[in-house]
């Protein structure tokens, strides 16, 4: 059986470990994934990789063989295969299948046979879940009269409801115009911040990995590429997502003050701090910046004038060519370069230029950073 190209994750009580191989028709599938009890998993890559068949095959819904634990509960093993019913899962598909004859509040208490629990009883309460999601506007109406957005929010509602151990998200916002993504994903980032369910997160969009996700598996032709954190991911230059056109490294970064009066919130980040156009936030609040290789510039020594605001002395850790006429690199932010971690994409020419090599100290002049996400 393959088996990741990084260290598994620590396995907790809590954590879910996965070991399946066999053949659905013509897919083949042949992987081992350990994912951590808490946050967002995101299972990535190109459509028809894997990742929606891993998830039935954690419902219950297909089956190979191999093992499927999560927490204490073995729920997949040789001698063992529990019924989909008998799983407590919460499942949460591309389109929101709701009853169209039932009101919001029917939906969701038919997962839960009527009952409003709440918080108290071990699972997620009624009111808790009401307000997260932000449904109580919604709970009377009829489900037909519902946008896209707000139908799969009653959909997660109605998944959380269940009392779940573990929620699987199968591409939830695929089905939806820019609009309505736009309208859900502040619950979803909720969602992660309030809730301490784990999530298997299905989807082939970066965007909201970088926004969403705390850990990532890496899949293509139904093998695991990689798996760890997603700094880890994102800046292993020797992974696909590092040599994109488009490669981004997403930090956890905290406001620490904001400028009025040019609307810059300053953010720190491991070994230094930056500014970045955004609304006034808490001292403490934590954000995600998204910072893509192609906007990072290399200058010897700190330009004593310059437009660009976040110019941080940093460190080559590593470099490798992209074909004939690029080099990307890792840099790691301070003298030392043990912060935070960047991606820089630059010309072979500029690299002999300026005479680089990986362990020189330089300085890292950002061009461009935006907020992926802040609460």
């Amino acid at each position: 059986m393959s088996k990741p190209t990084t260290s598994p994750l620590p396995v907790t009580s809590t954590a879910i470990q996965l070991a399946l191989a066999g053949q659905i028709g013509n897919f083949s599938l042949d992987l081992e994934i350990n994912a951590p009890g808490y946050g967002i998993t995101a299972l990535f890559g190109p459509s028809g990789c894997g990742k929606t068949t891993i998830l039935r095959c954690i419902a219950g819904l297909e089956r190979l063989r191999g093992t499927c634990r999560v927490g204490v509960e073995t729920w997949q093993d040789d001698n063992n295969f529990l019924p989909p019913h008998k799983r407590a899962i919460g499942y949460v598909f591309q389109e929101a299948s709701l009853f169209p004859h039932m009101s919001v509040r029917a939906n969701l208490l038919y997962a839960i046979r009527g009952k409003e629990p709440t918080s108290h009883e071990g699972g997620v309460g009624y009111d808790e879940t009401i307000t997260l999601l932000g449904l109580a506007p919604l709970l009377a109406r009829s489900t037909a009269n519902l946008s896209g957005g707000e139908r799969q929010r009653v959909a997660i509602g109605r998944a959380l409801l269940s009392q779940p151990k573990l929620l699987l998200m199968d591409e939830p916002l695929s089905a939806l115009d820019l609009d309505s993504r736009e309208e859900i994903t502040p619950f979803l980032e909720a969602l992660h911040a309030n809730m301490k369910i784990p999530i298997l997160y299905v989807t082939h969009d970066m965007s909201e990995v970088e926004r969403l996700a705390d850990h990532v598996v890496l899949m293509d032709k139904g093998r695991v590429v990689a798996a760890g954190s997603l700094e880890q991911i994102q800046g292993n230059i020797s992974l696909p997502l590092a040599r994109k056109r488009k490669a981004t490294i997403a930090l956890e970064a905290r406001a620490s003050g904001h400028d009025a009066e040019y609307g810059l919130l300053t953010v720190e980040i491991d070994g230094g701090h930056m500014q970045v156009p955004s609304q006034p936030m808490p001292n403490g609040t934590p954000v995600r910046l998204r910072i893509r290789a192609a906007d990072v510039s290399i200058a010897i020594g700190k330009p004593a004038i310059s437009s660009i605001l976040n110019i941080l002395p940093a460190k080559i850790l590593e470099a490798e060519d992209l074909g004939h006429t690029e080099r990307i690199m890792v840099l790691g932010v301070g003298i030392k370069g043990d912060g935070a971690q960047l991606l820089a994409r630059i010309t072979r020419r500029s690299w002999d230029k300026l005479s680089l090599k990986v362990g020189d100290n330089i300085h890292a002049q950002i061009k461009s950073a935006a907020l992926a996400f802040g609460r």
